[in-house]
């Protein structure tokens, strides 16, 4: 498990407006602490040194060591706001670890052995339909991601949650509240390629298809044939 340490100052000025002055002003970011028996907090913090923390996927899903006016406490990112289309943050949600008590956190998915697949060579294609899971495990067994192995799937294959690997002592949130075979997602599959539909050529459509009004059958030859004899005699 990645290290991660980041330094916040307690917060009284609350307030949407408090806030854009410190976004503003201070190139700082409110953000809040709650969870445990301790009451919530709310924290500032330097913007760039969590945004470059976050450079690092490992951030997303590993215990960080949040040191708030001197005092330590462990935590896990819950929630980010961005804006809307600048490279900003606007605001973290950090929850407490409690040490001895399971928790909860979303957690990637590494694929691998993609290319090795046969059903790759044979054309196929990949989709990904999940790319992170929610777990519950203690925080010393929490992962900072977890692999599925793709490399023996054909052509109409697919990987369920079922049948991921889990490392030790984690648990899959969607099996601990109901039905496995209800909550078993999808979480990656192998669909057949693409086939382009090829144009009929004009010169080879079929007789069928040709409007009525400029169908000449045999039948339709001979009346006319008929009919011009008998006005020459």
């Amino acid at each position: 498990m990645s290290d991660f340490t980041l330094k916040a100052e307690l917060r009284s000025d609350i307030g949407k407006g408090a806030s854009r002055r410190l976004r503003r002003l201070a190139d700082k970011i409110p953000a809040i602490v709650y969870g445990g028996k301790e009451d919530a907090k709310s924290i500032t913090l330097e913007h760039d040194e969590i945004n470059n923390m976050l450079d690092d996927e490992a951030a997303y899903s590993s215990i960080i060591n949040l040191n708030i006016d001197g005092e330590t406490e462990e935590v896990l990112i819950k929630d980010l706001q961005r804006h809307p289309f600048k490279l900003k943050l606007l605001h973290v949600d950090f929850k407490r670890i409690v040490r001895g008590e399971n928790m909860e956190a979303n957690v990637p998915l590494h694929f691998i052995n993609e290319d090795a697949a046969p059903g790759k060579k044979d054309g196929g294609i990949m989709s990904h339909q999940l790319t992170t899971v929610e777990i519950s495990c203690r925080p010393r067994n929490l992962p900072e991601y977890i692999e599925v192995d793709l490399g023996e799937m054909n052509i109409g294959d697919s990987i369920h949650l079922s049948e991921i690997t889990l490392p030790e002592g984690v648990e899959l949130i969607a099996f601990m509240h109901g039905d496995v075979e209800d909550n078993d997602l999808t979480v990656a599959n192998m669909v057949p390629p693409a086939v382009e539909e090829v144009e009929e050529d004009a010169d080879e459509v079929d007789e069928t298809e040709v409007p009525a009004s400029e169908q000449k059958d045999d039948e339709g030859d001979d009346a006319s044939s008929d009919k011009k004899e008998k006005d020459e005699d």
